[in-house]
């Protein structure tokens, strides 16, 4: 998908993902089963994923946009305006034709012209990115140069964000935190090509200046120093211009030449050859190496806004790309020492389905009883690609190291290394028996929900706790899709 369905794709999952404790009356279920029916029905099953995304992205946000007024000026505010790179490519120009008006006197010292500023700026900036170059090539890359992009970056689009849309509901915060991040590479070979741009107009605007004025006014070129002599001058100008002298064809006086058009001793001789000798230099070592970088960086800048690298492998993605190829998620729920209600069991499956699609298959199995995670039944995982396999416990039993830790262990042995594994603690019980709002009851309550992070801390997993009677699952999806982005990140380090 191209930059701006990238862009909509992140926005649309701002609102698709709400933190706990928020909602949005401009997107509900309703509107994103629309949205994956509409994609399905414009461009069929056969497209790509990536294709299927963006367009669900593009119908979505324009639904959203209609509904929530801010959400479209953000999206329009993040979105790159080519007009900006002109505009400082022209400022740039008019900097450049501006430094003729350092020099009002007619003479240039051709030991100090401007444009040997600009030469020398221009041998700096290659030095740099010569050395940086090296150290990522060593491994010993700047280490803090993607916290700078994303300042630069973050800059940049606070400038873009109109004042009226700053600081206004947490989708549209998570959706600038989002695009920032993501778009951080686009965004810094963007400012990089327009960087060098910038150095190219300003470069030809010197030229210009020059030039201009040459026409209506005499330049006087000459030189002086305290420290050198004119034999040292000629080498130093030889090294700086000889390969200008070269291809034009223009001959750097001699010695005896050099000492004559001294300041100290004459008025110096007409400017020209001088002024053509550093101009075909400045193309030589400022234009010609400047428009390569600016291409280069124009082709990757091209291809990262063509093809957005966007997380597809994220959870939420995965699910749209279910979705789309009628891949169907199988989810095994394994309740330990814990029989859930029938309104337990129906909370289990929405928010099964909620998180890996809405034609997901969630089967809970057989109760594992207390002291069975010794003996686990064979057949208890079934063979086969699995989306996710979840340990089912409630808050209400005191966790057991050597009972439910156990249980754990002895359940991640037995699926698939590449199966993701969540621990589902169940609130609803003990919800029912206590007040957990304050007092004795939300002491309790955070007393219980401590305990069971400290056992299975040990083990570098975190339980996730949902009330599955109340069906409120935002945070528990939200929790849900990180298990599974983890196992994506792990399945890859594999």
């Amino acid at each position: 998908m191209n930059e701006s369905e990238a862009c909509s794709a992140l926005l649309v999952r701002a609102y698709e993902t709400l933190p706990a404790g928020h909602s949005s009356s401009h997107w509900t279920e309703d509107d994103r089963s629309w949205a994956t029916r509409a994609a399905l029905q414009i461009d069929g099953e056969n497209v790509s994923p990536n294709a299927f995304i963006g367009r669900r992205a593009s119908l979505a946000a324009g639904r959203l946009c209609e509904r929530d007024k801010n959400a479209g000026k953000l999206l329009r505010a993040l979105i790159w305006r080519p007009w900006i790179g002109w505009l400082l490519a022209l400022v740039a120009l008019a900097a450049g034709m501006a430094t003729n008006a350092l020099t009002p006197a007619r003479q240039i010292n051709v030991l100090a012209p401007p444009l040997l500023a600009v030469l020398a700026w221009n041998l700096f900036i290659y030095a740099a990115l010569i050395v940086r170059a090296f150290k990522r090539l060593t491994g010993n890359g700047p280490p803090h140069f993607h916290a700078l992009t994303r300042h630069i970056v973050r800059a940049i689009n606070a400038i873009a964000v109109p004042r009226n849309v700053a600081g206004l509901a947490p989708p549209l915060a998570n959706f600038s935190t989002s695009w920032i991040n993501a778009s951080a590479p686009l965004a810094m070979a963007r400012l990089v090509r327009i960087l060098h741009i910038a150095a190219i107009t300003f470069a030809i605007g010197a030229l210009l200046g020059i030039y201009l004025r040459g026409f209506a006014l005499e330049y006087r070129a000459g030189w002086e120093s305290t420290f050198l002599e004119a034999s040292a001058v000629h080498t130093l100008l030889s090294l700086v211009l000889g390969p200008a002298s070269l291809i034009t064809g223009i001959k750097l006086p001699e010695v005896a030449q050099l000492a004559a058009i001294q300041f100290s001793l004459s008025g110096g001789e007409n400017a020209a050859r001088w002024i053509h000798l550093y101009a075909v230099t400045v193309g030589l070592f400022v234009v010609l190496p400047r428009t390569v970088m600016a291409l280069v960086q124009w082709v990757r800048e091209r291809r990262l806004a063509d093809d957005f690298p966007l997380p597809l492998q994220e959870g939420y993605f995965q699910t749209l790309v279910r979705t789309h190829q009628n891949d169907v998620a199988k989810v095994f729920i394994v309740p330990y020492s814990y029989l859930p209600s029938a309104q337990a069991t129906l909370g289990i499956r929405t928010l099964m389905m909620r998180t890996l699609g809405e034609g997901s298959i969630v089967t809970v199995s057989t109760m594992v009883p207390f002291g069975g995670e010794d003996t686990l039944e064979p057949a208890l995982i079934p063979e086969g690609p699995i989306a996710l396999v979840a340990a089912l416990f409630s808050l209400n039993a005191t966790p057991e190291r050597e009972n439910h830790s156990v249980f754990i262990d002895a359940l991640a042995a037995r699926i698939a290394q590449a199966a993701p594994l969540a621990i589902l603690i169940d609130e609803s019980a003990f919800r029912q028996h206590f007040d957990v709002s304050s007092g004795t009851g939300a002491t309790r309550y955070s007393e219980r929900r401590a305990a069971w992070q400290r056992m299975f801390a040990a083990s570098g997993n975190e339980p996730l706790f949902v009330d599955l009677e109340q069906h409120d699952f935002r945070k528990a999806e939200r929790d849900l899709r990180t298990v599974l982005d983890q196992a994506v990140i792990h399945a890859k380090q594999g």
